[in-house]
């Protein structure tokens, strides 16, 4: 049995310096006097990163200084129009429909038959407290307690699972009932194995920290390819919704990313009704939402792959026997970890970090 490595996270400072580069949004504080005194154009409201809740109006409006005139101003939301005016008169802006996180707001004015561009930032939250759920154990199957779990999939009667830590990472199928491994490939000592997923004839799977994925062939376990990460720095988790592949890194950022080429195509931020959550870690797609594990937490989220909220919250807690690894690294790193759905039979698989043991679960509210 290895040694479990802790993930190394990112300090806060350096987390929200990471979420601001990697959205492509730089907050910017207008050059211009928002003040009433000032002598030039400003936004009057919002203000500077001020936070609304999904689905509430923005109401943007100009703080114009006496002697100035605004003949027209229109108004852009992270690049999408959102109306004008023919002055510096106030409109209204609906966020329903949107993603969470920050959003810039931009405003191009005429005065005095010149244009100027203004710009702003606010941040969109969560107004939705998450539902939360409970587990019952239907059933237990062993799991391979040599195996550090970063990715988990039921397919064709298998689990497909991948496993960390430098010098032992692993892709493997499983066998349900016995836990037993019917097939392995061990990944290069220089990689630490993150997340998979099975996409047609393929298997993707992530790398924590060398910034590239790696594609195998789904039978032979051949590798084929490798591909560069883009804006997302770090891998965590993977899962396919059967047009794109989801990815996490280790924030509360989920990445879409082309099936075919791997490129990043967009992302969304994951917010509660308390603020952002981080440490998104292994994913499943279930029925058109996203769950992810939150590491070194027994909770389970699921998420709105449109918007970032997060409907639902399931605890796990209980579900590794308290006390069953008696060393404090041990505990601090075999944690909750591995979500896989058997779509055709509708059963709910969840495991950890070398836990002795995969569950077959059944979800409820709590009452």
């Amino acid at each position: 049995m290895h040694s479990g490595q802790v993930k190394k996270i990112m300090s806060l400072s350096k987390l929200a310096l990471a979420v601001i580069v990697l959205s492509g949004i730089t907050f910017v504080i207008s050059c211009k006097d928002n003040g009433s005194g000032g002598s030039s154009v400003g936004f009057k409201f919002p203000e500077q990163g001020q936070s609304f809740g999904l689905g509430e109006e923005v109401k943007i409006a100009l703080d114009v200084p006496s002697g100035k005139s605004v003949t027209a101003a229109s108004y852009t939301l992270d690049g999408k129009p959102v109306g004008s005016k023919n002055n510096g008169e106030a409109i209204s802006v609906s966020t329903a429909g949107l993603s969470l996180g920050y959003k810039l707001i931009t405003a191009v004015i005429e005065e005095g038959g010149k244009k100027d561009t203004l710009t702003i930032n606010i941040e969109l939250k969560s107004a939705l407290k998450p539902v939360q759920y409970t587990y019952k154990v239907v059933n237990t199957f062993p799991h391979d307690t040599s195996a550090y779990t970063q990715g988990l999939e039921y397919h064709g009667g298998k689990f497909l699972e991948s496993t960390g830590q430098e010098e032992h990472s692993t892709l493997r199928w499983v066998e349900v009932k016995s836990g037993k491994v019917l097939q392995q490939t061990k990944l290069d000592d220089q990689y630490f194995g993150e997340g998979s997923s099975l996409v047609d004839n393929k298997v993707v799977m992530l790398t924590w920290q060398n910034r590239l994925g790696l594609v195998f062939d789904a039978k032979s376990f051949n590798q084929l390819s490798t591909f560069p990460y883009q804006a997302s720095m770090e891998g965590w988790g993977l899962c396919f919704d059967g047009k794109q592949l989801i990815k996490s890194d280790g924030t509360n950022k989920i990445w879409f990313l082309n099936k075919d080429n791997y490129k990043e195509e967009s992302s969304i931020e994951v917010y509660n009704n308390a603020g952002p959550v981080d440490r998104l870690n292994e994913l499943e797609y279930i029925d058109g939402k996203i769950y992810a594990n939150v590491y070194t937490k027994n909770v389970i989220v699921v998420i709105d792959p449109k918007s970032g909220v997060v409907e639902q919250e399931i605890d796990f807690s209980g579900l590794l026997p308290a006390g069953y690894y008696k060393d404090e690294i041990d505990q601090a790193n075999n944690v909750l970890n591995g979500i896989a759905w058997d779509k055709d039979g509708k059963r709910l698989f969840v495991t950890g970090k070398k836990w002795p043991k995969m569950f077959e679960v059944k979800i409820s509210p709590k009452k």
